[in-house]
């Protein structure tokens, strides 16, 4: 094209638009908004949206995440009308995290397996109040432990196989509450295999693994730990078992484990930074993907249109628009009502 135009000049602008692009206008389609729908390649429908929650003690209670703006955690009662909300708007699932009081930690995580503890008691109530929707859990063991990691620490490191027996158990007391899909973020070699060897055993077979296949060691979870209390407890970093920035062929390994070892879905995590691995994924593997759009990716859009630098609800729409385009079929966002919403109005 700038070849094109140096002729245009050399010959005192002779040529026509039509001979330099040879008939081909691509603004054509776009000329009005009937034929920009016409060819629009990806929609977002609120069937690609699940809404992660955070939950607490106590009983008609709620408290702000100051984090994450607009985000609060949601005692079990709450958290049922929360889920309500959700079904109503044509939410397919929720993912329900938990701050767990310190005194329900400890080295190993244990409460993870306890079938009283807030994912188990909020997952059975949301079922038994609304059977409709899907409920995704994470078996990982940050929220249970003393130090803030997903894993049990033992003179300083992550122990990877007593630490998939633990996770083991807690995706099996999430099975039993009622959870339709185990999604576990650990990291840990092996999970994956030992969750399905173990949910097929215990007659749980129907019970899908949403794998974390490609979790990396970012620095946009910061607002997250905060909602499920662990942003002052944790000791070093996760880089032992979180995958570097840096390697996609890396993620591309971890994932093709993990559907070896039965993944029924695989997840990126977090999600705009990463959107080349969510396509390498996708075209790789041609399984359901997804991606979690991260306390940190959805801070920095409220901080920002909190300050009037960015037309909030545009960035918002756009982002989820980019996870479509680069092959998600879903993504987990804390956005999900709000999108809802604005899609249910035809916005």
């Amino acid at each position: 094209m700038n070849k094109a135009f140096s002729q245009m000049r050399q010959t005192g602008g002779n040529r026509s638009v039509d001979e330099i692009t040879q008939g081909r206008r691509l603004r054509r389609m776009r000329k009005a908004d009937w034929s920009r729908r016409l060819v629009q390649e990806h929609r977002l429908t609120v069937d690609d949206l699940i809404w992660p929650i955070f939950l607490c003690g106590g009983s008609n209670h709620s408290e702000p995440v100051e984090a994450m703006p607009g985000v609060q955690r949601f005692s079990v009662d709450m958290a049922v009308r929360q889920a309500e909300r959700a079904a109503k708007l044509g939410i397919p699932a929720i993912a329900p995290f938990p701050h767990e009081d310190l005194e329900f930690r400890d080295v190993t995580g244990s409460h993870v397996a306890n079938p009283d503890n807030l994912i188990n008691r909020a997952v059975r109530a949301i079922k038994k109040e609304v059977p409709e929707i899907g409920i995704i859990t994470d078996a990982a063991l940050d929220p249970f432990t003393s130090h803030g990691h997903d894993g049990i620490l033992r003179d300083g490191i992550i122990v990877n196989d007593e630490s998939v027996e633990m996770v083991v158990r807690g995706a099996l007391a999430q099975a039993e509450a009622g959870a339709d899909i185990i999604a576990p973020s650990d990291m840990m070699d092996g999970r994956i295999g030992a969750i399905r060897e173990a949910l097929d055993r215990n007659g749980f077979n129907d019970v899908a693994i949403m794998s974390y296949a490609t979790k990396f060691s970012s620095a946009f979870y910061g607002p997250y730990r905060e909602a499920i209390g662990t942003s002052g407890l944790l000791q070093g970093d996760k880089k032992t078992y979180y995958i570097d920035p840096a390697n996609s062929d890396e993620a591309i390994r971890e994932a093709e484990q993990d559907l070896a070892e039965g993944a029924d879905m695989i997840m990126v995590k977090p999600g705009l930074p990463y959107l080349d691995i969510a396509r390498r994924l996708k075209d790789t593997f041609a399984m359901p993907t997804y991606a979690y759009q991260v306390s940190g990716e959805y801070s920095m859009i409220k901080a920002a249109g909190a300050n009037g630098w960015i037309d909030e609800e545009r960035v918002m729409m756009e982002t989820l628009l980019a996870f479509k385009r680069a092959g998600c079929d879903g993504i987990l966002t804390y956005f999900a009502v709000d999108v809802a919403e604005r899609l249910a109005r035809g916005i």
